[in-house]
C-alpha cells in the first residue's frame, strides 16, 4: 500500500512538472523534465534499495512496510529535498518560495 501511494505521488508530480514546463517553455522542455525526473527516480530507487538492504533485516519492518516500501519512502524524501532546490526560482524572483519551473 505504501508503494502504491509513493507511485501515485510520483505520477502526479510528473504530470505537474510536465504541464508547468510545457506551458512556460514548450513541449520539449516538458518532456525533458519528465525524463529527468524518471531517471532520478529509477537510479535513486536502486540506490535506496541497496542502502535499505544493508541496514534493515530481510523482512523489513512488517507486512505493510517492507524493504521496497522503505526504499521508496527514503527515495521520496530525498527527491523532495532535491526537487525543492532544483525547481525553485531564485530567492530574488519569487521571495524564496518553491515553485516549478
Amino acid at each position: 500500500m505504501v508503494a502504491l501511494i509513493v507511485f501515485y505521488l510520483h505520477v502526479v508530480t510528473f504530470a505537474a512538472v510536465f504541464t508547468k514546463r510545457w506551458q512556460e517553455e514548450g513541449l520539449k522542455e516538458g518532456v525533458l523534465g519528465v525524463i529527468f525526473m524518471a531517471l532520478i527516480f529509477f537510479v535513486g530507487w536502486s540506490m535506496a534499495s541497496f542502502i535499505v538492504k544493508m541496514v534493515m533485516p530481510a523482512g523489513g519492518l512488517g507486512q505493510v512496510f517492507d524493504n521496497d516500501a522503505t526504499a521508496l519512502t527514503l527515495l521520496t524524501c530525498a527527491e523532495a529535498v532535491f526537487y525543492y532546490f532544483y525547481f525553485r526560482r531564485g530567492s530574488g524572483e519569487t521571495g524564496g518560495t518553491a515553485t516549478f519551473g
